[in-house]
């Protein structure tokens, strides 16, 4: 199973949008998908099951802890199986602080884990101990970016992070890429941003633009993904694109 973190401690960029939606375009593709929820504000959880998100009683809090197991807290939805998140781990900075070898808890219970093609896991928009044990379990990183200068401004503290990561606790984790979020053809800001990213980042950058459109927004409300939503929008067209890209980015 190869594990993907999903990371910008930059609120608005994306990081949801796309965890959800590349899986779901990656299910579409016959690819069994695993999504983790390692964010309190269970952003993810909410997308996916709207205001179902009152009867799930178990979460990844509790497997952390070692209160439960994996077939405890998954769920299934279709070929996409979900590691739903809770607001119980807000407190898991300070709770596990005691733990030795905290780092590794999420890593340790998805290496044995062989059940799925592929494992995205959604990350706190801050550079704590949650986004350090997802670092720590994944292989490969995407950056969303949303095309504004703040933005691409703000990534260099970022890969500072990714860097020290690498070096001290998971010398395998390496950046998959950086894709591009809520362009807007018609701002010449959006595209100036484009080309400075591509003149840094240069191959990193995915080729898929994730253009702005209001279905991507509105698909979470209903618990729905954008290929449930409105299969025929410029949101899953892009995902789909985005999915095929990720996939041959695999086979080099």
């Amino acid at each position: 199973m190869k594990k993907i973190a999903i990371l910008n401690q930059k609120g608005g960029s994306g990081k949801t949008t796309t965890i959800v939606n590349l899986g779901a375009a990656l299910s579409f593709l016959e690819k069994r998908i695993l999504l983790i929820d390692i964010d309190p504000q269970a952003h993810l959880t909410q997308s996916l099951f709207g205001n179902r998100t009152g009867g799930i009683n178990k979460s990844i809090y509790e497997l952390l802890k070692g209160a439960s197991s994996i077939e405890d807290i998954i769920i299934e939805r279709g070929r996409l199986d979900v590691m739903p998140s809770s607001l119980d781990l807000a407190a898991a900075e300070l709770e596990f602080s005691s733990i030795p070898g905290r780092e590794f808890l999420l890593k340790d219970i998805l290496d044995d884990q062989n059940n799925h093609d592929y494992c995205f896991i959604d990350c706190p928009p801050s550079l704590g101990l949650l986004t350090i044990m997802a670092l720590t379990a994944a292989r490969k990183i995407i950056i969303p970016l949303q095309v504004e200068f703040l933005a691409l401004h703000s990534l260099s503290k970022l890969m500072e992070t990714i860097s020290l990561i690498k070096k001290r606790i998971n010398p395998s984790l390496e950046l998959d890429g950086v894709l591009a979020t809520r362009f807007d053809g018609r701002k010449r800001l959006n595209r100036e941003i484009i080309e400075k990213a591509r003149a840094y980042f240069k191959e990193r950058l995915y080729e898929t633009i994730i253009r702005e459109n209001i279905s991507l927004a509105e698909g979470p409300s209903f618990g729905k993904t954008i290929f449930e939503y409105l299969p025929k929008s410029h949101g899953a067209e892009d995902y789909m694109s985005l999915a095929k890209e990720f996939l041959r980015r695999g086979k080099k």
